[in-house]
């Protein structure tokens, strides 16, 4: 880790929390909120109650603290060094011409010391200027739900202009581009390294069906045995996604995980692969899901094992 643990984000919720304390006496229901808050869906599994059983004693039966100062968390060296690197990535320009790496301090590491092997080498142009006014006026029309009027070129149907309402931006990692996804009178994809215009529309859309939006994200919710420290693995697993996390008694957990409908396969693949340690309990038509998919791989058991036979 870059970071040193007690730079994290469970130190920094429990300074935050300290900090709240000095000035009033903090309740349960605000200890509760700034630990969902500061740190991550799951913390409230580990600070709540090592803060109210007194392991960690830091606040008193009335909701004060003992400390007379509240808390305070100044940069180490080795963030600064991090950070000087992190400032060096020419994906940094996207979104502040600001230098936030100290000149004083000497980078942790260089863009040119990572050799990143399985990458394309086509990446987009993060120097360009024209790219990065783009970059920043899709964000800002993103923020605001603003259309925008775009011109992009495609190697099959050269030039295209349309009106696009943007909803989000995505990053891939293996081809090193950033993509827009919007809705005109369908949904679209761009790259944004093929935008060569875009600007604010200044007038006005009507969609036959109203103003078109982002389906819907689902949420399946588990009962997780923590044996083989399933617990640990299953909330490494869904690091990336939305989630929650409760304790029902002794080794048992509920653990709700929302995610896009895009990725509802790639999230069965994942629960699956707990095997008996993970029970899908809701939504009814995500159960289906598990049930066909098994029931399925049990036939193809069936085939193979018939054809070994013979």
């Amino acid at each position: 880790m870059i970071f040193s643990e007690l730079y994290s984000a469970y130190y920094n919720a429990v300074a935050r929390i300290l900090r709240e304390a000095c000035a009033h006496p903090l309740s349960k229901a605000e200890l509760r909120k700034i630990a969902a808050r500061e740190a991550f869906g799951e913390s409230l599994l580990n600070i709540e109650p090592a803060i109210l059983d007194g392991r960690w004693q830091l606040l008193n039966a009335d909701g004060t603290t003992p400390l007379r100062h509240a808390p305070t968390m100044p940069m180490t060296l080795l963030q600064k060094r991090w950070l000087k690197a992190v400032s060096l990535d020419p994906r940094i320009r996207l979104f502040a011409d600001t230098d936030f790496g100290d000149p004083d301090v000497e980078p942790l590491f260089r863009p040119e010391d990572i050799d990143v092997f399985d990458r394309y080498s086509d990446g987009d142009p993060y120097g360009d200027e024209n790219y990065i006014r783009n970059f920043r006026l899709i964000l800002e029309a993103i923020r605001e739900r603003a259309p925008l009027e775009i011109e992009s070129v495609s190697p099959k149907r050269g030039t295209n202009r349309y009106i696009l309402t943007p909803e989000y931006l995505e990053y891939s990692e293996k081809d090193d581009k950033f993509r827009l996804a919007g809705y005109g009178f369908r949904q679209q994809f761009v790259n944004l390294a093929r935008i060569t215009r875009c600007e604010r529309y200044k007038g006005k859309i009507r969609y036959p069906d109203g103003v078109p939006g982002i389906p819907e994200k689902k949420t399946v919710e588990l009962e997780l045995t923590d044996e083989r420290n399933a617990l640990e693995r299953a909330l490494m697993h869904f690091a990336h996604f939305e989630k929650e996390a409760e304790r029902l008694d002794g080794r048992r957990y509920r653990i709700s995980v929302t995610y896009n409908p895009e990725d509802e396969t790639e999230m069965l693949i994942r629960i699956l692969a707990f095997g008996p340690l993970v029970r899908v309990t809701a939504p009814a038509d995500f159960t289906e899901l598990v049930r066909e998919r098994l029931a399925r791989q049990k036939k193809l058991e069936s085939i193979e094992n018939g054809k070994s036979a013979d």
